[in-house]
């Protein structure tokens, strides 16, 4: 009786520690270590001694014995390739909006190393560094989108010529972007509309971007119009507005990414880590396309801020026609996990065909709310009653992940012997 129950209780404990294990961004390793960077503005980088500006129409190859200033909107044109060596880095210039754009066709081959990443970062000097120094990086591509005519020019003030994105080619190959580093991007352009970090727009599966932290983004770190891509390893860090932001029916599957949201990088507008919808006017939509669906697996969702007294307020944000699917995931610190933002007569509707699946949403106010507060009575009925694997916890940050301490070595994975409590 004995030997059972200590067998019994054995691989209790196994299955307990294999389930949490699961939880939030996963690795043997840290794969954080080495080629990430959280304190960039103290940074010293080489000063600019290539100037690359107007078009490059030739396959190109940037070398790490140099350091190149990127002035003005740089357009890689006509289907060349820009290969890039590990461990070069690239200077947005700050008085001309420094920006790099990769054409329909083009392709950027930036294969960092974990030891020698390819870093794009601002002209300035340390310590004055700031979120919108320059402006970032732009990938087109003929992946299929969901705005009428099924192609759109990218509207950031580019040449018209050169900015087009979308088609049928769900295969559509803009290139690697591997262990690289995106700092100090957004610039803005006007009191409206600031550049991203990294855009991808009409961008297809064989595109490979993975490994890719992007710090002190001034309006999104990450955003999808349109397009079919597979993202992992991605780090978005103190972004001023959204983390991740899919729209225009981008079809993606995101898994082993991070999202770590300071307050006072936030803006007034409610930034979220996860910002999805289907489209950004519903008259230019076709809705004979697919409309945005997001398959995310192990992303961790972090509010340093222990008492979340600053502009953090929802973790993820779901618009109309705009679907996630969410598994063995970890939400903290922010005033709810998911807010929606849907039609009182769709609601049940709209609910099944969603997932969420082995999470764990620690210290947040609320798992479920709705911008239409006469909705969330039903909502929060819905997800009582149906099968989501919800786990809720009230840990600090210490508590809950192994270091987050930015002046040690950074290590955001879930610890394993915290204790969880149902709501």
């Amino acid at each position: 009786m004995k030997k059972l129950l200590f067998t019994t209780l054995f691989f209790t404990i196994l299955f307990s520690a294999a389930q949490t294990a699961t939880i939030g961004i996963v690795g043997n390793e840290n794969w954080m270590q080495n080629w990430t960077n959280f304190r960039p503005k103290s940074y010293l980088y080489e000063d600019p001694n290539v100037i690359l500006s107007g078009t490059i129409s030739v396959n190109t190859k940037l070398e790490k014995r140099n350091t190149y200033l990127i002035m003005g909107t740089l357009y890689l044109i006509d289907n060349a390739i820009l290969t890039i060596e590990p461990g070069t880095v690239i200077r947005g210039d700050y008085e001309t909006t420094g920006t790099l754009i990769i054409t329909k066709g083009s392709k950027i081959i930036a294969n960092g190393s974990e030891t020698d990443p390819i870093v794009f970062t601002s002209s300035k000097a340390e310590s004055s560094r700031n979120s919108g120094d320059w402006g970032g990086i732009i990938l087109l591509g003929d992946a299929p989108i969901n705005k009428l005519g099924g192609m759109a020019i990218l509207d950031f003030n580019l040449d018209g010529k050169y900015s087009m994105y979308g088609g049928t080619n769900i295969n559509s190959d803009s290139g690697i972007l591997k262990f690289v580093r995106i700092e100090f991007s957004g610039r803005k352009l006007n009191s409206y509309k600031e550049l991203n970090g990294l855009s991808l727009a009409g961008v297809g599966l064989k595109t490979q971007i993975e490994n890719v932290q992007i710090s002190f983004s001034n309006d999104d770190s990450f955003e999808c119009y349109g397009g079919n891509v597979n993202l992992s390893n991605l780090i978005s860090f103190k972004a001023t507005d959204d983390d991740f932001d899919f729209t225009q029916g981008v079809q993606c599957n995101i898994k082993n990414s991070i999202a770590i949201r300071y307050p006072y990088y936030s803006d007034a507008s409610k930034s979220r880590c996860f910002e999805i919808d289907s489209f950004d006017k519903i008259e230019n939509t076709d809705f004979n396309k697919k409309m945005t669906q997001v398959n995310a697996s192990n992303m961790t969702f972090l509010n340093i801020e222990d008492n979340n007294q600053g502009l953090v307020k929802e973790a993820i944000h779901l618009k109309e026609y705009g679907y996630l699917n969410l598994s063995n995931s970890l939400i903290s610190g922010f005033s709810s996990a998911v807010m929606f933002d849907i039609k009182s007569n769709e609601k049940i509707s709209y609910l099944q065909k969603l997932e969420f699946k082995n999470l764990l949403f620690n210290k947040c106010g609320d798992n479920f709310l709705a911008e239409d507060k006469a909705a969330i009575p039903e909502i929060n009925n819905y997800f009582a009653t149906t099968n989501f694997t919800i786990e809720n916890s009230k840990l600090s940050i210490g508590e809950l992940v192994i270091e987050h301490d930015l002046k040690q070595t950074v290590d955001l994975r879930k610890k394993n012997s915290i204790i969880l409590t149902n709501r």
